[in-house]
């Protein structure tokens, strides 16, 4: 007996059990609402979707392939589309999952309008965006199903009821995991603490922090960056770890997020106790001037005891210490260690450009003492992915003695390369930059950060263009909604998307045929 057959057995028993009373309940309508409605709390979410992504962890470990992707959403509708789309084409949600960026909450969810990614928005806006993504995938998971019950009412043939009713035993939900991104913590170690619980309470198994100062915080993409000392990063990471403890995700995940590459200051000179611990390795990084004694010490100076000598790091006008030029690799693969050792389970390097050898450098280094050091990669749009695999393709031909004159490097961008083979060969790279990464560079997620931020931007210029334009409505009728009927895209029943035909379906459930439902034959989604 299938687990739907179980509910309705039970229910029918917990009917009877109440007497007359409820004889107006269907056990079999409650078992569908039951089973519509799986998931209870944010918790039983997080709890689910750590189990997947601990046992994707665990695939990708024994083959590459088997990476993972996601794609950052800006809201609860958004991710819904997306999840219903992979479904759609894919047959299955395994191994995609959802990304939130923290870069999307700021630019598109802050009440103060839009901001840049410098943790200025409210920290509420974090669980309350899982919030809303959770209950827009668990009411795409209702919306299936309803059509599935519908479709076993209407079914007269037998084996076409015993098909809809293992598509319903045997339902793949649209709720999967959420990479969630925590910024720097917003604050100390007990404000990470306290927000991480409210992240996993709303659903979050997966949470990203970074090693930026706070109050400092910078996009990864952005100039400016300031780190802090691994014991400070550490203790954020053991608060987010102590969230999940105490709310009984003993297996979620902390993705431990490195900026070291591209920050070249720090706010503090790190605490050490004797030489060589992680405070002296972080010091030793600092740029500045051996010294011989207080002679070459002014006024407001500060002096540090680094390997055996005196140094007088480099402080800038804004109090701010600078690190050595070019130690941001040493820096990262420090900091990838030492994470993994204390508590990360993945890692998060933000590089500058998306160039597989420069990240498997890094790896390759952290995989000597961490063997099993695997990444969530953020294929950024920041990058110019165009332009950077373009001239990743000439720098190789030029370096294997390819006659490149025809080229200019820094105008590779242009159109009129789009045709050649050096281009043909870069959007090659780009298409398989995914699967080469995983296998050669560590990267176990895929993701990109705020891709729906571009494409609600472009796909709205291109209906703004041609509906005030000549085409007038034409440019909605054609650049849109034929477009949805043709690819079968379920929102052109916008009605039904919103959940009028659920409602329906309660109304039914409530009322039976006293039911004023609104999806009647003179409904106009009927027309499609």
């Amino acid at each position: 007996m299938t687990a739907y057959q179980d509910d309705i057995k039970h229910f029918d028993q917990v009917c009877k059990d109440a007497g007359s009373a409820w004889a107006a309940i269907s056990p079999e309508y409650a078992a569908r609402m039951k089973l519509q409605n799986r998931f209870k709390t944010g918790l039983d979410i997080a709890q689910y979707t750590a189990d997947i992504m601990r046992a994707d962890m665990a695939a990708y470990d024994a083959d590459s392939s088997q990476y993972t992707q996601s794609l950052g959403c800006w809201h609860g509708f958004i991710g819904q589309q997306k999840l219903i789309a992979i479904k759609k084409h894919f047959g299955t949600t395994k191994k995609k999952y959802l990304y939130l960026s923290g870069w999307m909450i700021a630019a598109l969810r802050s009440e103060f309008g839009p901001l840049p990614d410098q943790s200025m928005h409210e920290k509420t806006s974090v669980p309350a965006l899982i919030e809303e993504l959770y209950t827009f995938l668990r009411q795409a998971d209702a919306r299936e199903l309803g059509g599935l019950f519908s479709q076993l009412d209407d079914a007269t043939d037998a084996a076409k009821k015993a098909e809809i009713q293992a598509k319903i035993d045997n339902f793949d939900t649209h709720v999967v995991p959420i990479i969630a991104d925590i910024d720097a913590g917003f604050g100390n170690a007990e404000a990470t603490y306290l927000l991480a619980k409210k992240m996993i309470e709303a659903g979050a198994c997966a949470i990203q922090i970074e090693n930026q100062v706070s109050d400092e915080k910078q996009c990864g993409h952005q100039d400016g960056k300031v780190t802090v000392p691994h014991a400070d990063f550490l203790a954020k990471i053991n608060a987010v770890r102590y969230a999940f403890l105490e709310l009984g995700i003993d297996n979620g995940i902390i993705v431990a997020r490195t900026d070291s590459l591209g920050a070249g200051l720090t706010k503090q000179i790190a605490v050490t106790n004797e030489p060589g611990d992680l405070g002296d390795l972080y010091n030793s990084f600092l740029d500045g001037d051996v010294i011989s004694g207080a002679d070459d010490i002014a006024n407001g100076d500060v002096v540090v005891k680094a390997n055996g000598k005196l140094l007088k790091p480099k402080r800038l006008a804004s109090g701010l210490f600078q690190f050595k030029a070019g130690s941001g690799v040493d820096r990262v693969v420090l900091d990838c260690i030492t994470s993994l050792q204390n508590g990360a389970d993945l890692l998060w390097i933000e590089t500058e450009k998306p160039h597989v050898g420069q990240i498997a450098e890094m790896v390759n280094r952290i995989r000597e003492v961490v063997p099993n050091a695997k990444l969530v990669y953020n294929n950024s749009p920041s990058f110019n992915w165009t332009l950077n695999f373009r001239q990743q393709v000439f720098d190789a031909w030029q370096q294997a003695g390819k006659d490149v004159s025809s080229f200019d490097r820094a105008a590779l961008m242009s159109a009129d390369y789009d045709s050649t083979e050096l281009a043909q060969e870069a959007d090659e790279r780009i298409r398989t930059f995914q699967a080469d990464a995983a296998r050669d560079a560590g990267i176990f997620h895929h993701l990109i950060t705020l891709p729906t931020y571009h494409t609600a931007a472009l796909s709205t210029d291109n209906l703004a263009k041609e509906y005030f334009g000549e085409a007038g409505m034409l440019g909605y009728v054609a650049g849109v909604q034929r477009k949805e009927i043709r690819q079968g895209i379920a929102c052109v029943k916008h009605q039904n998307m919103s959940g009028s035909d659920i409602g329906d379906d309660h109304k039914e459930y409530f009322s039976g045929e006293a039911a004023l439902k609104a999806g009647g034959k003179h409904n106009t989604m009927n027309q499609f």
